[in-house]
């Protein structure tokens, strides 16, 4: 994948960017090292965050393409409002002190001028309890501004398009703000247009739900790369021109756009999270028909209005993307590519499968998170989506954000890595949001069974056990009938022992014993599940959890019983806090993963202790949360599984084996929880 740009002077890979701000802002933490270090440490992210998936150890990851310039670039910021006059970001560490950045060297400069302009008019309304007083706990309603440039016709000097980010309930009247709004376009000329973003304080994202444009132009018109598209406030866009440019470049060459187009032929591609029109335009005008596809309406807007003035054919849906590919799915809808370029939090797991499901041949992938890119191509992987190169670009210059741009082509899913076999029973290692069983709707992509009948000399499978679509672990088939009696048996079984980790919200007591009667199938039954914490990680707990029973969704209603749900759970869990994990750490799933099994093996008596290390996207969270800490902290305590590994436990006679906090406590206190109402009769897994 050759790139436009793709070289550098050793002047600028020797340039170190001085900046007052650096130790103590959390948006510059390598901004220290020459830029050519900067560089290595950025394909470094991205080098590492692939690495955590076996499905993904043969992915190459190409040299990082240098920016030009690497100051004074920058076409939008969200900039957050303190006291005290404070514009700038929160301060490295987390908590909710806002660093003041005057003079930041990475914003352009119409949008620095601007970033100055409001830092004097917030200290005058702090004063004065103006509209623009920042928010407090006792008073104002100024949460963030966002600034975006816009650059028209060559000649023509670059204009800015305000938001305020204002506290729903506190906001001034839409009159006064309106009135506010227009001195601001007298007395600033590089402001274009103001608008209102209305913040409901319930989400991490720094814009509200609702937008209210003031005054001024509704959209300016922007050049981009190779799109001409209509700018709006609030949607998205590139950082950095010319690396824009280069990703524009990129996508019109590996679809092979020009080559369709010198064919006289029309590839037909569906563009996913497409925001107001930039990816589209470009290859709209590279000669691809183009079906846009973005959830924020006036962004919509704007790039069917950008592609009229230009004369380009442009097909839009306003629509959350999951949505749209399952309708297109049932309409039978065909694409020869898709472009993919969703918000730091990735793709959903629902969005992934329709768009396999749509059987699209290739998908180009852009990603502006190295994790969460490598979650989602871990599970295209089983999707029968696989790529062998990335290419990360320096979209956001010194800072350690890293653009990648990959391409995935459609293929055969792997079989899946195999823990254990004998002539009886068959252990794999299950990833998240894989079905155990095939779909009952006929989906084109494999399940867990189907994967595993391929693997040499498996002739027929049939679960032992009940297990979760989104959760990862150790899943159990036998081989014939016989071995399932046998191990189902075997599972039911008091000496058997199915040994879970799980991150739950709060902290919760050392250790105890859930006691809470489980309703299925109409009937009430006795269900014990005893937990051990093993670590405290940003606030919240990192569990080992044993369930005495198998009762449906029997650990995530225990956890969430006692006040401590499992993190990322949808059903029992705490929506507030789910959300906040899935924007700021790509957690898309229960957070539970089966990282042990302890039985007696039914035909020869042995006892069998099988593991299976803690799937990659789990550890990205937990990374994410704490830092590197927690997992050492964790791995030297031998708590996620040191698999894969199989093995018949030594004879007491041996040598002591290394102590595991895997392993089972029993004298722990016991907390009775009340059985609760009907609502929570599930049925399925015990998770």
């Amino acid at each position: 994948m050759a790139l436009p740009g793709s070289s550098t002077t050793s002047d600028m890979r020797d340039t170190v960017v001085r900046c007052e701000h650096a130790d103590r802002c959390g948006g510059c933490p390598i901004l220290s090292l020459p830029y050519g270090e900067q560089l290595l440490v950025k394909r470094g992210r991205v080098v590492q965050s692939v690495s955590r998936y076996p499905t993904l150890e043969l992915v190459y990851t190409e040299p990082l393409v240098p920016a030009e310039p690497i100051v004074g670039y920058r076409t939008r910021a969200k900039l957050i409002v303190g006291s005290g006059g404070t514009v700038g970001l929160y301060a490295k560490g987390g908590g909710h002190h806002v660093v003041d950045i005057p003079g930041c060297q990475v914003l352009s400069p119409v949008l620095s001028a601007a970033a100055a302009a409001l830092r004097e008019l917030v200290t005058r309304h702090e004063a004065d309890d103006g509209p623009l007083c920042p928010m407090s706990e006792r008073k104002g309603a100024l949460r963030a501004i966002d600034l975006r440039e816009t650059r028209g016709p060559e000649g023509e000097a670059p204009r800015v398009l305000l938001t305020l980010v204002l506290a729903r309930g506190r906001a001034a009247p839409p009159e006064v703000l309106e009135e506010l709004a227009h001195r601001l376009l007298e007395l600033h000329p590089a402001l274009a247009g103001v608008a209102a973003s209305y913040h409901d304080g319930d989400t991490p994202q720094v814009l509200g739900s609702e937008t209210r444009h003031l005054a001024g132009d509704e959209a300016r018109e922007d050049h981009l790369g190779r799109s001409r598209h209509l700018a709006t406030f609030g949607s998205f866009v590139q950082s950095h021109r010319g690396q824009a440019a280069n990703v524009h470049s990129l996508l019109v060459d590996v679809l092979g756009l020009e080559r369709a187009r010198a064919r006289s032929e029309r590839v037909r591609v569906l563009d996913l999270y497409g925001g107001s029109g930039a990816i589209a335009l470009a290859l709209a005008g590279a000669g691809a028909n183009v079906t846009l596809v973005e959830s924020f309406p006036p962004a919509v807007a704007q790039a069917l209005a950008a592609a009229e003035l230009q004369g380009i054919a442009l097909d839009a849906e306003c629509q959350d993307v999951g949505t749209s590919l399952k309708q297109r799915h049932l309409r039978r809808e065909t694409f020869e590519a898709a472009v993919v370029n969703p918000s730091r939090r990735g793709m959903g797991p629902v969005a992934r499968e329709g768009l396999a499901r749509l059987e699209v041949p290739t998908i180009a992938y852009v990603s502006c998170d190295p994790d969460t890119l490598a979650r989602d191509l871990d599970h295209f992987v089983r999707l029968g989506y696989g790529t062998t190169t990335l290419r990360p670009l320096d979209m956001i210059p010194l800072t350690d954000e890293v653009e990648t741009v990959t391409v995935l082509r459609r293929g055969a899913a792997p079989t899946p890595q195999v823990v254990y076999e004998d002539d009886d029973i068959l252990v794999v290692a299950k990833a998240p949001h894989e079905p155990v069983l095939p779909r009952a709707d006929g989906a084109p992509f494999a399940s867990l069974k189907e994967r595993a009948m391929r693997l040499p000399g498996v002739k027929s499978l049939r679960p032992v056990g009940r297990d979760d679509t989104s959760t990862s672990g150790l899943v159990f088939f036998a081989k014939s009938d016989d071995a399932h009696e046998r191990f189902s048996r075997a599972f039911a079984d008091p000496a058997t022992r199915r040994v879970y980790v799980a991150y739950v919200r709060g902290v919760t007591p050392q250790k105890g014993t859930i006691a809470r009667d489980l309703r299925e199938d109409g009937r009430t039954h006795p269900a014990r599940t005893r937990y051990r914490r093993l670590a405290i990680a940003g606030g919240h707990s990192v569990l080992r959890v044993v369930p005495e029973q198998e009762r449906p969704h029997q650990v995530r209603r225990h956890l969430a019983a006692i006040g401590h749900p499992v993190l990322g759970d949808d059903r029992y869990g705490h929506a507030p806090s789910n959300r906040f994990f899935e924007e700021r750490n790509g957690l898309d799933r229960t957070f539970v993963h089966g990282v042990r099994v302890e039985l007696e093996h039914p035909r020869t008596g042995l006892r069998l202790l099988l593991e299976s290390p803690l799937h990659g996207d789990l550890r990205s969270v937990l990374e994410r949360t704490s830092g590197p800490g927690t997992l050492r902290f964790l791995e030297q305590k031998h708590a996620l599984g040191s698999g894969p590994l199989s093995s018949f436990p030594p004879p007491p006679e041996s040598d002591a084996p290394v102590e595991s906090a895997l392993e089972i406590d029993m004298g722990v206190p016991s907390v009775r929880a009340e059985l609760s109402g009907d609502d929570d009769d599930s049925r399925g897994s015990i998770f």
